[in-house]
């Protein structure tokens, strides 16, 4: 999925179809998913139908949906450079 070519909009209804899908996998329902994560029955119905939420309130989904660790590929940790690691060593080693 070319997602750069997608408006926001369709990058948000996107997201809410594969929440949606997971949570049917796991057999919650809506009602079930909302008491769980502590977020109202609203809040996960908009979620589900691409409806702008904030971060705070997709966090407890994905903790519940066990999606947590896609964040890694959703936002990966920038790994130092070697520069910046001999210059710790360096800075480490000096008495």
């Amino acid at each position: 999925m070319d997602w750069y070519y997608m408006s926001d909009n369709a990058i948000l209804q996107e997201i809410g179809q594969r929440l949606r899908s997971y949570r049917r996998k796991r057999k919650l329902t809506q009602k079930v998913l909302a008491e769980r994560t502590g977020l109202s029955l609203f809040t996960i119905a908009q979620i589900e139908q691409g409806k702008a939420v904030s971060l705070s309130s997709l966090l407890p989904v994905l903790r519940e949906l066990r999606l947590l660790n896609n964040l890694d590929a959703f936002i990966p940790n920038i790994p130092e450079s070697p520069i910046n690691l001999l210059n710790k060593q360096r800075k480490n080693k000096k008495p």
